[in-house]
């Protein structure tokens, strides 16, 4: 039973980063929309892609100048 609770969580915290990671994406500038789609690609890699986003890509976006 207890197994099962650590894979389920593990499972709904991955889901969480993924989700995060692509909003993060959408809202962010990387330069053009082929490093964008590359990235959201990257993203949706079971476990590893947003691992690889929060440790690499999520410092070369920029975030969009408010006015």
């Amino acid at each position: 039973m207890g197994f099962a609770i650590v894979i389920i969580g593990g499972g709904i915290l991955f889901f969480l980063a993924t989700c995060w990671a692509i909003i993060d994406i959408a809202r962010k500038d990387f330069g053009g929309m082929d490093k964008k789609l590359i990235w959201g690609l990257i993203t949706l890699i079971p476990f590893i892609g947003p691992i690889l986003y929060i440790c690499v890509g999520y410092r070369k976006g920029v975030k969009p100048q408010s006015t």
